[in-house]
């Protein structure tokens, strides 16, 4: 592990990507770090401020991610740890007591959608091998992530509206080049920014394979690879791949979909009035798609405090 300097260099991160999980964030990161003038930072979430055994490596370490940067570049990075409460409650308060003048961005989605999203996620990877209705009783993140405005409470109360930006999923998919151009003019880039289609869409749900040891291991020893891409049709390559996916995007329970839409329904309530646009499950794709939603003028702490009580005694 790292000893911790005395003094730290004087870079470190201009902005960051503060989630959520499983919208849109790595493609967001993908399409920032094509910019001119832009440098994101390797690896993508570094969840410095989150994970404990990353942040006892200390300050220099974290700030030594964003030396490559070339002078006068935005410096960012991207970890959806970030808004990850209650899993990593030290983060804002870490966060803020290092940069106090970062500006911050979060993208959020439908919470449903996000929810099946990250199930199909944890699937692959091997920490769920529940149906979909189970895991939601055994993995609170899932419904806990998704609780925006539970999740930007405490980056609002400490930054202030000013430096968070609200960005939805689903207006990025619609509109690429004005939301980038949006997100642009929030960081101050000063020029304006070309969407890429040619960075593809990153860390898609329904492509992942799920995790196997056995798998990778013929996959990649010395000369398979060749003989597989050379000699293997692809129809047959990719019917042995999908041995390794969910056959079919999960479907919820009619009552547990109930159970969700009142639990995200009451966070929405919240964040709603904070954007002063009423949001609810049933009307989200319908608001966020519209146009672009801003911070109600005035908002401040006080409210933000208020209305997560109101939240707390419904």
């Amino acid at each position: 592990m790292t000893t911790e300097p005395q003094k730290a260099t004087e870079c470190g991160p201009d902005f960051i990507v503060i989630g959520a999980m499983k919208c849109m964030t790595s493609t967001l990161h993908e399409q920032l770090a094509a910019q001119p003038g832009v440098f994101m930072c390797t690896p993508k979430e570094p969840c410095y401020f989150s994970d404990d055994e990353v942040y006892a490596r200390g300050e220099n370490w974290y700030r030594g991610l964003f030396d490559d940067a070339r002078p006068g570049d935005l410096r960012g990075e991207s970890s959806t740890h970030y808004t990850k409460l209650p899993t990593y409650p030290a983060t804002v308060e870490r966060m803020h007591a290092a940069f106090p003048r970062l500006k911050l961005i979060y993208v959020m989605r439908h919470p449903v959608d996000r929810l099946v999203s990250q199930y199909m996620h944890e699937w692959s990877v091997r920490n769920v091998n529940l149906s979909i209705d189970d895991a939601i009783d055994a993995f609170p993140g899932l419904i806990d992530y998704g609780r925006y405005a539970r999740q930007l409470a405490p980056y609002l109360e400490a930054f202030g509206p000013c430096q968070v930006l609200p960005v939805f999923f689903e207006r990025l998919k619609v509109t690429p080049q004005g939301e980038l151009e949006r997100i642009t003019d929030f960081l101050g880039l000063g020029q304006k920014p070309a969407w890429n289609d040619e960075v593809a869409a990153q860390n898609r749900s329904n492509e992942r394979l799920r995790t196997s040891r056995l798998r990778d291991a013929v996959v990649h020893a010395p000369g398979i690879s060749w003989l597989r891409r050379t000699l293997v049709p692809k129809r047959v390559r990719d019917r042995v791949k999908s041995l390794w996916r969910l056959p079919a995007k999960p479907e919820l329970r009619p009552e547990t979909e109930a159970r969700l839409l009142k639990a995200f329904d009451d966070d929405l309530r919240v964040l709603g009035g904070w954007l002063s646009s009423p949001l609810s499950c049933e009307r989200f794709r319908e608001v966020v798609s519209r146009h672009p939603l801003e911070w109600r003028p005035g908002l401040s702490a006080s409210l933000l405090a208020d209305a997560m009580r109101q939240e707390a005694m419904a």
